[in-house]
């Protein structure tokens, strides 16, 4: 089993991430992201714009289940943090969480 807050932290360190959900929104649109990661306090409007973004444009979103607070802490970051987009993952392992839940489906 993969450690979700090991594989953002260090996709955080070795990759390409945008913070924020302004970011997050244009990411899911233009398809750049390979993943977006949203806190589980995200408000519920910016969510589901994300959502059906992330939808029409195949990049997987995953909840993260601390609060925004919470993914800060991961990244290492010193201001909240509701929706985290990644655009290369490093050296992470983050994006094979996606594939092995799309194989429990």
């Amino acid at each position: 089993m993969i450690d979700v807050n090991k594989a953002i932290a260090s996709a955080v360190k070795t990759g390409k991430v945008s913070f924020g959900a302004n970011a997050a929104l244009q990411n899911a649109k233009t398809g750049k992201a390979k993943m977006i990661i949203l806190a589980a306090n995200c408000p519920k409007d910016i969510k589901d714009e994300i959502e059906y973004n992330c939808k029409l444009s195949n990049v997987p979103v995953m909840m993260f289940k601390g609060a925004s607070m919470d993914l800060a802490t991961v990244c290492n970051k010193t201001f909240v943090i509701s929706a985290l987009s990644i655009r290369e993952a490093g050296d992470s392992d983050i994006l094979k969480i996606t594939e092995s839940s799309e194989m429990e489906e």
